[in-house]
C-alpha cells in the first residue's frame, strides 16, 4: 500500500501538466471561437491546411531518412570500441544537445545566409553566392542537425546489447560479415530503430522555429500554423483542431514503432 503512495507525485504531475491540457486542447478544438458552441467545423477546416501537413510529414521523413542512413554507421562504429572509448563518443554526441536549440538553429543561419560564412569564402574564391538558406533543403540540413542524436543514441544502445555470442555462432555456420549484418544485427537492432525513427518524426513533424529561420514562405509547416493561430491570428480553437490532428498522427507513429519493439523478443536475444 505505501509503494502506491510513491506514484502520487507522478500522478498529480500528469494530471496537471498532461490530462488536464488535453482536455483544454480537446475542448477548444470541438467549440467554436464566437459562441463557444459544440461544433465539427474547425476539424473540417483542416483539409483547408491538408498540403502544409502532408509537406510537413514529406520533410520530416526525408529528415527522418537521412538520420537513419548517417546513425546507424556511427552508432554501430560507437558499439565496436572499446568501453572507454565509447564514453567519450557518447559524450561527444550529447554534448552540442546542452546548447540551446534556438542557438544551434541561428548557428546555422550565420553560415547558411546569403552573406553568411559559406558564400563569403565562396565570393572570395570569385564564385557566384549558392542559395543555401530559405529553401526545403535548409529545413531539412536544420532537422538533421538537430535531431541526429535521438536517432544514435537508440540505435547505438540496441547494437550493444545484442548478445556477441550469436554473431559467433553465425560466423561459425560459415557467414561473411555482410550476411552476419544482414541476418543477425540489423534484425536484432529493429527495436533501436524504431525508437530512433519515432524520436526524430515526432519532433520534426512538429517543429516551428527551424522552418521560420532556415526556410521561407513556401517551406512554412504545420507547427508555424498553429504558432500564428495563437499568436497571430488570435484563433486558439483552430490551432487546438490542428494541433490534436497533429497528436493523433504521433500516436499513430507511437503504435507503429511500439508494433516493431517486442521486448519478449529483445530479451531473448539481448546479452544477460
Amino acid at each position: 500500500m505505501k509503494r502506491k503512495w510513491l506514484t502520487a507525485p507522478y500522478i498529480v504531475w500528469m494530471l496537471l501538466f498532461t490530462i488536464i491540457p488535453l482536455c483544454i486542447v480537446i475542448y477548444f478544438a470541438f467549440t467554436d471561437s464566437i459562441t463557444g458552441e459544440f461544433t465539427f467545423s474547425n476539424i473540417t477546416g483542416m483539409w483547408d491546411y491538408a498540403p502544409i501537413f502532408l509537406r510537413s510529414i514529406w520533410l520530416s521523413v526525408i529528415a527522418t531518412i537521412i538520420c537513419l542512413i548517417i546513425g546507424y554507421p556511427v552508432a554501430y562504429t560507437i558499439a565496436q570500441c572499446e568501453p572507454r572509448t565509447q564514453q567519450m563518443l557518447q559524450m561527444l554526441i550529447m554534448l552540442p544537445m546542452c546548447m540551446s536549440f534556438l542557438l544551434r538553429t541561428l548557428a546555422w543561419v550565420a553560415l547558411l545566409e546569403d552573406t553568411g560564412i559559406i558564400n563569403n569564402l565562396v565570393t572570395a574564391l570569385g564564385l557566384t553566392p549558392l542559395p543555401l538558406i530559405r529553401n526545403s533543403g535548409a529545413v531539412i540540413l536544420g532537422m538533421v542537425y538537430n535531431y541526429l542524436p535521438y536517432m544514435i543514441l537508440p540505435l547505438y544502445t540496441s547494437i550493444s546489447k545484442i548478445n556477441p555470442r550469436l554473431i559467433e555462432a553465425a560466423e561459425d555456420l560459415g557467414c561473411n560479415k555482410s550476411k552476419v549484418f544482414g541476418k543477425v544485427t540489423l534484425p536484432l537492432s529493429m527495436p533501436g530503430i524504431a525508437s530512433g525513427i519515432t524520436m526524430v518524426f515526432v519532433p520534426a513533424v512538429s517543429t516551428f522555429y527551424i522552418s521560420q529561420k532556415l526556410g521561407s514562405p513556401g517551406t512554412i509547416l504545420v507547427g508555424d500554423i498553429i504558432e500564428s493561430q495563437f499568436k497571430g491570428a488570435y484563433n486558439p480553437n483552430l490551432g487546438a483542431a490542428m494541433s490534436l490532428i497533429l497528436m493523433i498522427l504521433i500516436f499513430i507513429c507511437i503504435g507503429i514503432s511500439n508494433h516493431f519493439t517486442n521486448s519478449d523478443s529483445e530479451e531473448e536475444v539481448m546479452m544477460p
